[in-house]
């Protein structure tokens, strides 16, 4: 049997292998990722602070946000810093760290928009027992399962990949350490690990997806039984925001997670995992201030501080 040499460090590619468009990168996503953390930071505060955002959608929509913090300062902070400085190495133990702490966000953050858009049906089909079904104790067990299924779905590929040998080369085609590109690093046949890996992923993905799409079948019934045109356009106001965060989720996740390791791209892999790991994050609080007056009124009085008309 021949003797293999493990890796216990691996060398991040970067964002480009052209220097000038590594550069040109640095920039444009260091200026993204300062716009998506006040961004959602914001949101957290105004959530928070404003009393008329204690409900149920903003109390998903504040974790939401924090998930999205967490996600892109999982990846990006150091990414960028390695294209500055020129250090690109990482460890075995950190890139496991960075894998677990993504996949963990990001599973998180899908069920977490499934809880949203059981909310969101909740609130326009059964509006009479909104309130008793979506009381405060059932939004934080919402949230604790989320945040516990995305631990053990991350627990689960973290040990995926990392049970595997990689044995060089150690160069990996991506900004971040990612399921994908690991998998082609690995020195032995992946074929079952890639198997049990897409059937965990699709059971889940497939399942969120599927409660969510029944989610908006039921508020699509629901709508066209309302007569007047305000009322409908009402109920479509409630939901279109998490209805485009759902489009911009699964519609930049699922390209990269739901594709076996064989047809895998490494400049569509980085590409696909600029929009689902940078650009969706930064997005969400554009989407959510800029179709909610209540938000961006909780948002104009948190930086505007505008007065109260006196008496």
């Amino acid at each position: 049997m021949t003797n293999l040499t493990a890796v216990s460090v691996f060398v991040l590619q970067g964002f480009s292998v052209i220097p000038e468009l590594q550069l040109l990168c640095v920039g444009a996503f260091f200026l993204i990722y300062i716009a998506s953390v006040l961004g959602n930071v914001s949101i957290v505060i105004a959530v928070t602070l404003d009393a008329r955002l204690h409900t149920p959608m903003y109390f998903f929509l504040k974790h939401l946000s924090l998930v999205d913090i967490c996600s892109t300062s999982t990846t990006l902070p150091r990414a960028l810093v390695a294209a500055i400085v020129g250090s690109r190495e990482i460890s075995l133990s950190a890139c496991a760290s960075q894998l677990f702490a993504f996949v963990c966000l990001g599973s998180t953050e899908c069920f977490l928009i499934t809880s949203m858009a059981y909310d969101r049906c909740l609130a326009i089909y059964r509006p009479l027992v909104y309130g008793a079904a979506m009381s405060p104790q059932t939004c934080v067990l919402l949230v604790v399962v989320a945040w516990g299924s995305g631990l053990l779905f991350s627990t689960f590929h973290t040990a995926n990949t990392f049970s595997l040998p990689f044995c060089g080369p150690n160069m990996i085609d991506h900004f971040f350490c990612d399921i994908p590109p690991l998998m082609r690093l690995a020195c032995v046949n992946t074929d079952a690990h890639e198997a049990i890996g897409f059937a965990a992923s699709g059971c889940v993905i497939m399942s969120c997806f599927a409660l969510t799409v029944l989610s908006y079948i039921r508020i699509l019934a629901t709508m066209v039984q309302i007569r007047s045109a305000a009322g409908r356009q009402k109920a479509f106001s409630t939901c279109s925001s998490h209805l485009a965060t759902v489009l911009l989720f699964y519609g930049t996740g699922t390209s990269a997670y739901m594709r076996p390791t064989a047809r895998y791209s490494p400049l569509q892999g980085r590409l696909a995992a600029v929009f689902y790991s940078i650009l969706t994050p930064s997005l969400n609080p554009l989407i959510y201030s800029l179709r909610n007056k209540d938000m961006k009124g909780a948002l104009q009085k948190l930086y505007l501080q505008v007065p109260s008309p006196r008496a």
